[in-house]
């Protein structure tokens, strides 16, 4: 038996989804759930390749994937200059502890503003139990603003 395949009605001009503005789109909008992440245990130079793939840091989760630090480039050269053998150090003493994270409903202007402010690259997102959600980057922001202002001169 052949059976056909519905074709989706168009939408009513009512119907039709209002575009969002900026303002009112969230973290959770535009989170990168698929991200490199380094466990406390992991050497410097494996966490230092990480680094090239995901640009900027790396976060830093526990078993439980509660966030507990951030290996950042900026981290990387610093065990660089201090310590030759800076590649086998693990990842607890290279991270810096306590980073600024967000939540999944915090507002993009007030991302802006957490970005522009800590001078941060990406911003990890967590959930109210500090596990790690995803990343959020400069470059997502600016992403999902160069669309909207594309849409409206349209």
């Amino acid at each position: 038996m052949v059976t056909k395949r519905k074709v989706p009605a168009k939408r009513a001009a009512a119907t039709r989804r209002k575009p969002v503005r900026f303002e009112d789109l969230t973290v959770q909008d535009i989170l990168n759930p698929r991200v490199q992440s380094a466990r406390l245990d992991l050497a410097g130079e494996q966490v230092a390749a990480l680094l090239l793939k995901a640009g900027g840091a790396v976060p830093v989760v526990d078993r439980s994937k509660q966030l507990v630090g951030v290996v950042s480039e900026h981290d990387v050269l610093l065990a660089i200059e201090e310590e030759p053998a800076w590649g086998t150090r693990r990842v607890r003493d290279l991270m810096s502890a306590n980073p600024y994270s967000v939540r999944p409903e915090t507002s993009l202007p007030t991302l802006v503003h957490v970005l522009t402010e800590s001078d941060l690259l990406s911003v990890p997102v967590v959930d109210g139990a500090n596990r790690l959600l995803g990343v959020v980057t400069r470059r997502d922001v600016i992403r999902v603003a160069l669309r909207r202002a594309v849409k409206r001169r349209s």
